[in-house]
Order: C-alpha cells, then sequence, then structure tokens
C-alpha cells in the first residue's frame, strides 16, 4: 500500500503552522482491499475510509470529470491504476495539491511550495472552473492567511470572474455557502472574504445584501469612510479583534443591511435604517438557513445598535426597556455578546479604531442594577396579570436611575 499525506496538514506543516487534522491517498489499492485491511468505508460520493485505528481519513487516489453544472455534477474514477500526480491536479490551488511521503519526502509535481513561498493562490489547471464551491473556498483561505500575505493569482481571479459570468455561481446551494460563510467568520480576516468575493464579481451573487451596501454614502462627519460597504467591512475587522464568537462576527457584518435601501434622495442620511433591514435579515437568514443563534443576535444589534450608541444620553426608562427587550434580565442573556457588536460598530470606522466604548459599561452596570431588583414582594402581593410586569418594570427603573445617578 503506497501512502501519502496530502492537502492541507502538508500545505501548513510546510508553513510551520499547526496542523490541525490530517488527510491521506492510497495509490495501488481496492476498495475490497482496504476494508479486508480493518479500514471502516465512510465516503458517500467517492472511497473514503477511517483507519482503524487512528480514525484519520484515507481516500483512494481518482480522478474526476465533469458531467454537470455545479459542485456535485461529477463523475468520480477511483481504480488501482491512477496515479498520484493524477489525483493531485483535480485539487482547487497549487499550494493544496503537494502530498509527502509517511518518511517526510516531499511530492510537488504542480510548483505549491514556490507558491507558498511567493504567498500566491494559483488554480492547477482548468478544470478549476468545473466546481463553483472553489470560489468560496479560495475566499476562505483569503481569511484564513492574508495575515501572511497571501495574495490571489491575478489569472485564478479573472478565471473565478469568468465562472461567475458563465452563471456557475447560480448552482451554489444554500448550506454549503453557509458551511463556507461560518468557517471564514471563525478565521484570522474574515473581511479578505468578502473582499475576495467582491474582487471577482461573485459578492452580488452569493451575498446580495452585503454587496449593495457598497457605493452607499453615510454622512462623513460620522464615518470618516464613506462608502457603507467598506464600513460593514471594517465593523467585521473590529468584531475579529474583539471576539472570536462566529455569532458576534455575523451580527457586526449584517447590521446595517437597511442602509442598502434607503432611497437615493435621502442619501448620505439612512434614518429608520435600523427596522427598514430587519425583513431584509430575516430573507438572508432563511435563504442561508443561518442557525438561530446567528439569527436572534444579529436581529437584535440590527434593531438596537443606534440606542446602543446614544445610551448616555437615553432616559431610564428608555434604558429599562432595551435591556428588557434584549433579554438582559434572564439568567443566561447574550448582552456581552451584543455590546461586543455594538463596540465593533463603533470602531469599525476610518481614524476611530481605538477610541472607548464606555456605551458597554453602562449598559452593563444598568442590567445588573435592574437585574438585582427584588421582585418577592410583588410577586406575592395582591397584583394580577400585566400589573405585575407593569411594577416590576417601575421597581427596575428606579434602579436604573440610581445607577446612572451614582455614576
Amino acid at each position: 500500500m503506497e501512502i501519502y499525506l496530502v492537502g492541507g496538514a502538508v500545505r501548513d506543516k510546510l508553513l510551520g503552522l499547526p496542523v490541525k487534522e490530517r488527510d491521506w491517498v492510497v495509490l495501488g489499492e481496492t476498495p475490497e482491499a482496504m476494508v479486508q485491511q480493518g479500514f471502516r468505508p465512510v465516503g458517500k460520493d467517492f472511497p473514503v475510509f477511517l483507519h482503524p485505528q487512528s480514525h484519520e481519513e484515507y481516500a483512494l487516489a481518482r480522478t474526476e470529470r465533469k458531467t454537470a453544472p455545479g459542485y456535485k455534477g461529477f463523475t468520480i474514477h477511483a481504480s488501482p491504476d491512477v496515479s498520484l500526480e493524477q489525483d493531485l491536479i483535480r485539487r482547487d490551488l497549487t499550494i493544496n495539491a503537494m502530498a509527502m511521503t509517511q518518511e517526510g519526502q516531499l511530492i510537488d509535481p504542480y510548483g505549491g511550495q514556490l507558491d507558498l513561498e511567493k504567498r500566491m493562490f494559483r488554480h492547477i489547471s482548468p478544470a478549476f472552473a468545473e466546481d463553483p464551491v472553489r470560489i468560496l473556498r479560495v475566499a476562505r483561505f483569503a481569511a484564513r492567511y492574508t495575515h501572511l500575505g497571501f495574495t490571489l493569482a491575478e489569472e485564478t481571479r479573472t478565471l473565478m470572474q469568468s465562472m461567475v459570468t458563465a452563471g456557475e455561481a447560480d448552482h451554489l446551494v444554500p448550506e454549503r455557502v453557509w458551511a463556507e460563510l461560518c468557517k471564514a467568520l471563525g478565521e484570522k480576516s474574515p473581511s479578505a472574504f468578502f473582499y475576495t468575493l467582491k474582487d471577482c464579481a461573485a459578492l452580488d451573487k452569493i451575498f446580495p445584501e452585503i454587496s449593495c451596501l457598497f457605493g452607499v454614502p453615510q454622512p462623513e462627519k460620522y464615518h470618516p469612510e464613506i462608502d457603507t460597504g467598506i464600513h460593514t467591512l471594517l465593523c467585521l475587522e473590529q468584531a475579529a479583534l474583539l471576539s472570536t464568537s462566529p455569532e458576534v462576527r455575523f451580527a457586526a457584518l449584517v447590521h446595517d443591511l437597511g442602509k442598502g435601501v434607503s432611497p437615493k434622495a435621502h442619501w448620505p442620511h439612512h434614518h429608520g435604517h435600523e427596522s427598514h433591514g430587519l425583513p431584509i435579515l430575516e430573507q438572508m437568514c432563511s435563504r442561508l438557513r443561518v442557525p438561530n443563534s446567528f439569527k436572534v443576535l444579529a436581529l437584535q444589534v440590527m434593531q438596537y445598535h443606534t440606542r446602543c450608541h446614544r445610551a448616555f444620553e437615553l432616559r431610564a426608562s428608555t434604558l429599562t426597556d432595551m435591556l428588557a427587550a434584549l433579554g438582559a434580565y434572564k439568567q443566561t442573556n447574550r448582552l456581552p455578546e451584543f455590546l461586543l457588536a455594538c463596540e465593533a460598530d463603533a470602531k469599525g470606522r476610518t481614524g476611530l479604531e481605538n477610541t472607548s466604548y464606555p456605551q458597554a459599561e453602562l449598559l452593563s452596570g444598568a442590567a445588573k442594577a435592574a437585574g438585582a431588583v427584588d421582585t418577592s414582594s410583588i410577586l406575592n402581593g395582591a397584583l394580577k396579570g400585566s400589573h405585575i410586569g407593569e411594577a416590576i418594570r417601575r421597581l427596575r427603573i428606579k434602579a436604573v436611575s440610581e445607577f446612572i445617578n451614582a455614576e
């Protein structure tokens, strides 16, 4: 059995990065022989097996032939006569098409090591254009490796753009789009994911809600960067610095979707963008099958981020009601995540990246003061129905007012 370490494990090993998972390719074997040696078959579309001890993935060397549009339109050919070079050339980028023997010898038929040194994402062959998921994968690699100086080869960007023009991106299914976005949100530079898609004209096809924000102006007094699309990705960059939570990062990304539908006659102002964006976000989450934990936080940030920024101007009653709407008085709440997304919005502006955000401390303190109110006398008293809630609200307003005055 000829076995080679392949793909991301080889790439990251050469970059000196920790290898999270290892994939192996096997030459000269049949599925039956693998099973006889104790490997467990797990591949639905092609022969992949789990090692009986390490449980790492071992795939038989294979070739692919495009037979229909989209990322599932392939015929797979796996047999003992498929060579390592044939298996590697079907991969996406040169840096992902290297192999290594178990003794550590590098096999690099397509120049992956040189492109690693050049910090270059470059496709291996024209067959790259056959799989639209590769557009998303390249964008995700940008999110992961941009901080190391990686850039996209111009010929690969051109090829990706021609794929979009040819309609290949239209065949991307929502689950796969969300899976790649979710991974990108967890990377070091998630904004690079969107800039890469924008550069090859894929952003408008895949994330039209984000794409339409570019070119929409905001008042320069508050937004020196002016462009709403640029502001959106600056917010995402700040969210990535403030939090590792993909939910916080997603909320920062989508908080201003309402500005994309502001009438041009009102530009650069966007009155009511907080509420105008809610149905757009609902629709986006529905289309991409976004998990509820992401959607709920994003809706809260969209609806209340402006009010949060103005926290010091709000009456105690308004502050109390906003915290109630955010669920801040519940034992398990997401106020800290909400405040991080709002802080990312405040800092996601050119030249204002290092400004402090005291609103977070104010809201946290107010929530703590209101949440500490003893409601037992009301709950055990004579009041009924809505009167109970109103009496508790008044107590909370009093506690918030006292907290503000004590500051």
